[in-house]
């Protein structure tokens, strides 16, 4: 499979484990083919250094955001200048990666589910979509999507059908990484199978996620092929028309033309 349709719609490529080769490594995969790169950010230092790259790469696109597991320590500043740093380019595509994670002992319920609502309503403000992280939290984040209604892509899925759905109806895409390909990835592969194949992104969340048979190894947007090929092994479809779509769907999501 040619990488010309191969949207990475969820990267991290600020991560240090990119730190010997992230320039050289980003123009050869857009040498090779790769449509288009959506840098996910975690906070304001990673926002920064998206749109630093986004500025040397044309297709090479920035989000704007806070993650969770850096609630506790945002401020209205803070949140001021994801604003300001969304609006400060044409590149910045999404307010993310934000939402909830209670995964580990500690957590903040209440800093994270009102960071999460004000960054929602920084995104329904400016017209973006949102990519949002939920682990251990699907209760709170569905509840708090129902109430602010964004629109949005729902990153790293691996919940149920019946929480897919809900994502579904109200208007969500939904990201596979290469986890679609472990095999204890059940409850996945029955969501990929089942949703509209017009609702569907590829992703790597690189350098993590890397899909088999790459597993533990550093992921980069490349590997996608191998989920794309799991995906469309599951659905019963040519794994050309599976990156081909969700390429489309990719770009409808972030507003990107051509």
């Amino acid at each position: 499979m040619p990488l010309t349709h191969i949207f990475d719609t969820h990267s991290h490529y600020d991560d240090p484990k990119f730190d010997p080769d992230r320039y050289e490594l980003i123009a050869s995969l857009f040498s090779r083919g790769i449509s288009g790169i959506v840098h996910a950010a975690t906070d304001l230092d990673s926002t920064r250094f998206g749109l630093e790259i986004s500025r040397k790469f044309e297709k090479y696109y920035a989000a704007a955001g806070i993650h969770p597991d850096s609630a506790e320590r945002t401020c209205e500043d803070d949140l001021y200048e994801v604003r300001a740093l969304a609006k400060s380019s044409k590149k910045v595509v999404a307010i993310g990666e934000i939402g909830l994670d209670y995964h580990y002992e500690g957590f903040d319920r209440g800093a994270q589910t009102d960071i999460f609502r004000k960054q929602i309503d920084i995104a329904n403000e400016l017209g973006l979509p949102v990519i949002v992280h939920c682990r251990d939290a699907v209760g709170d984040c569905l509840q708090i999507l129902r109430e602010k209604r964004p629109k949005g892509v729902m990153h790293c899925f691996s919940g149920s059908w019946e929480s897919a759905r809900e994502l579904l109806g109200l208007g969500f895409y939904i990201g596979f990484t290469g986890a679609l390909t472990f095999k204890n990835a059940k409850k996945a592969v029955e969501v990929a199978q089942k949703m509209p194949l017009d609702r569907l992104v590829l992703e790597t969340d690189c350098p993590y996620m890397a899909p088999e048979p790459f597993r533990g190894r550093r992921s980069d947007s490349s590997m996608i092929l191998m989920t794309a090929a799991r995906a469309a092994e599951i659905r019963g479809i040519d794994p050309d028309d599976l990156a081909a779509a969700a390429e489309q769907n990719a770009k409808r999501l972030f507003g990107i033309d051509g």
